[in-house]
């Protein structure tokens, strides 16, 4: 990849000062530590909702269904110890090797983190959950010498409907990535991540949220091939300026606009601070409008991608209220357009992303709320890894006003990834993942 010479300065999620001077190559997600930890992460990483496996077999709930007259009343909970170990010995490779299993909630949740060399020797990611799923079936079968009649009923509840189901589907096994069947193009596994999730993993914290999906989506995008030769520069400033809150720039939007400000307020400090920092100068006039023009349209980008975040935060956390995250992200940059006569935020991809998130998350349509969207679906996927971040940050100043709460779509999430530091403080970590480059 490039070297870049540009600095930033990397604050936290209350403003703070974490790192300065960092040239923009450090926070690429093919170079810092921290975000290829988030990455592998993700990929090897794999939930067993051990105390649910019990309770699902007790009542015959498997997959998505009720089976009466398949009920088991297994003392799972009971052999916890046993069956972590079983588990632990069929998904390793090697003795000692990066294999780990984390225990919440009394052990009743189990985080298997699978070795890398099961995934570094597979076509895709499926071999986390697929290992993981058949070594807790294996494990229960085992320690409780199950016959072959009721094995399949174990194999149900780890594994849900599939194959019956082109996923797992209702499996008490899951992972934070969807199947590669379920991913709408080449390379969009990383950004097939629900909003609720994010939430629930960073603590309703929205910035942390925010810079946990957009390390994942920017990922995402360097996998897709929209990061090539001059792209790459794009991508990293977008990251960097709405992301990681680079030159504390979203933090001072909000707390400028936060108290009495508006959308409308937040584009006006916006240009501003871009004719301040000489990103953008005054061009021609045309009757009473005043053009502006700019040398550098990627950074341009980066800031209206920042500004787009803090007027999401302003708009949606004065009402608590997540369901305004589609039409901020519309007229925040349909007013930067009438405002300064240059492109808005991915040159106009957010507002197009805006016009069908609004009808498909509430209008006439209103399928589901903000939360359940992700940067793979056919609604918002189209803006380069700098909407969804914006999803978050409202789902998670949200007080309860939608029909799919994060905590009841992702507690699970919470309760397990939400307790390792690259998930729950992304923004820290990453800041000293820079001091590990060589």
């Amino acid at each position: 990849m490039a070297a870049y010479s540009e600095t930033i300065d990397l604050y936290s999620d209350d403003g703070k000062l974490l790192k300065s001077g960092v040239s923009l190559d450090k926070i690429s997600p093919l170079v810092n530590p921290a975000t290829s930890k988030i990455i592998d992460l993700t990929k090897r990483t794999i939930n067993v909702n051990l105390g649910g496996i019990e309770q699902a077999l007790k009542a015959g709930k498997l997959g998505k269904g009720k089976v009466r007259g398949r009920e088991l009343d297994l003392a799972i909970m009971e052999n916890k110890d046993a069956i972590v170990a079983k588990i632990k010995e069929m998904v390793q490779v090697e003795e000692g090797d990066d294999t780990e299993i984390l225990e919440f909630n009394d052990g009743k949740l189990l985080l298997v983190q699978v070795p890398t060399k099961r995934l570094a020797n597979a076509a895709t990611y499926d071999a986390a959950i697929t290992s993981v799923a058949s070594a807790a079936t294996y494990a229960i079968v085992d320690q409780f010498d199950i016959d072959a009649f009721n094995a399949s009923t174990v194999k149900a509840a780890c594994w849900g409907g599939y194959p019956h189901t082109m996923d797992m589907q209702g499996a008490l096994v899951s992972s934070i990535l969807n199947i590669p069947q379920n991913n709408e193009g080449i390379g969009y596994a990383l950004r097939n991540i629900p909003v609720n999730h994010y939430v629930m993993m960073t603590g309703r914290n929205s910035l942390q949220g925010v810079a946990l999906a957009a390390t994942l989506e920017t990922a995402g995008e360097f996998e897709m091939g929209a990061a090539i030769g001059p792209f790459e520069r794009y991508q990293l400033l977008a990251y960097a300026y709405q992301g990681l809150n680079a030159n504390n720039m979203v933090y001072d939007l909000v707390k400028n606009n936060g108290e009495t400000g508006t959308v409308g307020t937040v584009v006006q400090s916006l240009v501003e601070r871009a004719i301040e920092d000489k990103v953008i100068v005054p061009g021609k006039k045309g009757g009473y409008f005043q053009y502006f023009d700019t040398k550098d349209p990627m950074l341009w980008n980066a800031y209206v991608a920042a500004g787009s975040l803090a007027a999401t935060i302003v708009n949606c956390g004065a009402g608590r209220f997540a369901q305004a995250v589609s039409s901020t992200l519309l007229y925040f940059n349909d007013l930067i357009e009438h405002e300064t006569g240059l492109p808005s935020c991915d040159f106009g991809r957010v507002m197009g992303t805006a016009v069908g998130f609004s009808f498909f998350s509430h209008s006439i349509y209103g399928g589901g709320g903000p939360g359940i969207f992700n940067g793979n679906h056919v609604v918002t996927r189209h803006a380069n890894g700098v909407a969804i971040p914006c999803v978050v940050a409202a789902c998670a100043l949200d007080a309860g006003t939608q029909m799919f709460a994060p905590e009841g779509t992702s507690k699970v999430m919470g309760e397990t990834y939400g307790k390792i530091d690259v998930f729950n403080k992304p923004m820290d970590q990453i800041a000293k993942g820079v001091d590990l480059i060589a």
